[in-house]
């Protein structure tokens, strides 16, 4: 399994924390033993430790093992009082720097953030680091989307990723233990936004046999290489420059529907969203027309179309007396909260098994 530079780091505190603890355990009993050897059978355990503890400490009581008798008896405490201070006070240093570094609570939060992650279901994983992985995460939350970032190794999200809780697993996102880390066997989707086609190529390929059913949708920095990310498994490929085109020249001949669409994605009272709900097995809107849904009627939320089951028949402002397929969706414009009631209400199987990051807060990371 991949391991992190903050991993290796942290395995290595705990590793000389150990060691400290073995040598302070160590000492305490080649102390003990030592002491009851001297005692000659007339003092016991307890005390032959406390006379250890009281030499380690340097406190002084007074010897309740007489040493008089015994020739090597001090030159034994001199030498656990040189070699055992020794050892002992490495513990206790290398204890501070496992608890005042953070590294305490770095483990406590690791712990959290597993647990979390391992409670999720149809949540969505983004990998990489760049702008665009951060607008991803940032908007998919907005949404009320559960989702966990995997950042490679030694690398950090953009702060607009990171405002709040974010759950977060660090390493080689092409790496099928870090993406199984991440909970991708009940992911309902992939996102891939690396630094080059290459990386993106080798998480989609990694992630398609990890999980053959979920949705992947992979960043495109070069055209040519369109073929390759669809091949390794992508079910949909993005080209940001294009899309940034495509923007710069509506801008110039639809201003006005730029700026609507703009503020609804910047509102972040309404928060409004053209979403998608997906009529799964299970649900009671199969075999009813699309009017008896009702959709309109409910607060906050319009239906813009419907898309048959066979994801090819689109229609605008569907008839009312159009009857809902199995596999069918729902295209509607509304908030967060209403579209969640929309599919929980008629999404079938997967209905309300969404969560969103609020309900497993995780500490950020001292």
């Amino acid at each position: 399994m991949a391991t992190s530079a903050s991993d290796k780091q942290l395995i290595e505190v705990r590793r000389r924390l150990r060691n400290a603890a073995l040598a302070a355990l160590g000492t305490l009993v080649v102390g003990t033993g030592g002491y009851m050897i001297l005692g000659r059978g007339r003092h016991g355990f307890v005390d032959a430790l406390y006379m250890t503890v009281i030499s380690l400490t340097t406190v002084g009581y007074g010897e309740i093992i007489p040493l008089e008798g015994h020739p090597w008896g001090r030159v034994f405490t001199m030498v656990l009082l040189v070699f055992g201070l020794g050892l002992l006070t490495y513990f206790v240093s290398t204890m501070t720097v496992f608890v005042f570094e953070g590294h305490l609570g770095q483990v406590f939060w690791r712990q959290r953030m597993h647990k979390a992650i391992g409670e999720l279901k149809e949540h969505y994983i983004v990998c990489g680091d760049r702008m665009v992985a951060a607008h991803v995460i940032d908007e998919l939350r907005r949404v009320q989307r559960a989702v966990v970032s995997v950042v490679p190794a030694g690398c950090e999200l953009h702060p607009l990723a990171t405002e709040g809780e974010l759950l977060q697993v660090e390493g080689d996102p092409a790496d099928e233990d870090i993406l199984r880390e991440a909970g991708i066997m009940r992911a309902a989707g992939l996102v891939s936004a690396m630094e080059s086609d290459r990386e993106n190529v080798l998480v989609t390929l990694t992630a398609r046999q990890t999980n053959p059913i979920m949705r992947i949708v992979s960043m495109l920095i070069e055209v040519k290489n369109d073929a390759k990310l669809r091949r390794a498994g992508a079910d949909a490929v993005v080209n940001t420059s294009m899309i940034g085109g495509l923007r710069v020249a509506s801008e110039m001949i639809r201003p006005s529907v730029v700026t609507f669409l703009d503020s609804m994605l910047r509102d972040r009272d309404k928060n409004l969203r053209i979403d998608e709900i997906t009529i799964e097995p299970g649900s009671p809107a199969i075999g009813q027309p699309i009017g008896s849904l009702r959709v309109n009627a409910m607060s906050g939320l319009l239906l813009l179309a419907y898309v048959a089951a066979n994801g090819k028949d689109r229609h605008f402002k569907p008839d009312e007396a159009m009857i809902v397929e199995q596999h069918g969706t729902l295209l509607v414009m509304g908030g967060p909260d209403a579209v969640t009631q929309l599919r929980t209400r008629y999404g079938g199987q997967h209905a309300g098994s969404l969560k969103t990051t609020t309900e497993s807060p995780i500490p950020r990371r001292a």
